[in-house]
């Protein structure tokens, strides 16, 4: 990411929360709603089963560049997390058309979850906090302290939804698993962000809150 990405100019677009979660999981409700859609009553009809997972795939890849688009339009920058999660949709999305294996679909979390989770141990055992470069704007005022327990804490949380992506993978039907995938990691990651309030709060993310209270009188 070059410097110009995270001066005041990327930091002029308007933060925006429903809009982060529409770029991170619309790509997901798409594939899920067109795979639904197109999915066959009988399960054991392999032909159709397969030609919906590649309706949806391909309705996946579509959604994932246009979530990039709208992320630098509208949020004025793109994350390295998204780029990442993009090309390897789109890598592995072009692998299930051509090849015309849902698997490679499957792999893909565990290979986006093994990726940002040795990055960000490996960034931590090194002394530096990879995560506050993904999420500075959305944790203003948290101290080093912070950042490095956040990353750390995130790293070993990425490295186990790796593992529980392989075991529902290999343990559930495809349309269960991408129901999982909504259902279960979904909120399994907002109970993770929410139990980690306590912390940040300690590390100054309570303190740069009431800085902005305090820079802002009520207005009569």
């Amino acid at each position: 990411m070059s410097d110009a990405e995270t001066t005041p100019t990327a930091a002029s677009k308007p933060k925006s929360g429903w809009l982060n979660l529409a770029v991170d999981y619309g790509p997901v409700l798409v594939f899920f709603a067109v795979y639904r859609m197109s999915s066959p009553a009988d399960h054991n009809n392999s032909v159709a089963e397969v030609l919906a997972v590649i309706k949806g795939t391909a309705s996946f890849m579509v959604a994932a560049v246009i979530a990039l688009l709208v992320s630098k339009w509208k949020l004025g920058r793109i994350s390295p997390m998204l780029w990442l999660s993009t090309g390897l949709i789109v890598v592995f999305g072009a692998l299930t058309i051509l090849l015309q294996d849902k698997v490679f679909i499957q792999i893909k979390p565990t290979a986006i979850y093994l990726l940002f989770g040795a990055a960000l141990l490996i960034g931590a055992w090194r002394g530096k906090a990879l995560l506050k470069i993904l999420l500075e704007a959305a944790f203003e005022g948290l101290n080093n302290d912070g950042w490095m327990k956040l990353s750390v804490r995130w790293g070993w949380f990425f490295l186990a939804l790796a593992g529980l992506n392989e075991v529902l993978r290999h343990t559930l039907e495809f349309g269960d698993w991408i129901a999982a995938k909504l259902w279960l990691f979904l909120p399994l990651s907002f109970l993770f962000t929410f139990a980690q309030l306590p912390m940040l709060m300690k590390h100054g993310l309570a303190q740069e809150a009431e800085d902005e209270v305090l820079s802002d009188p009520p207005h009569e």
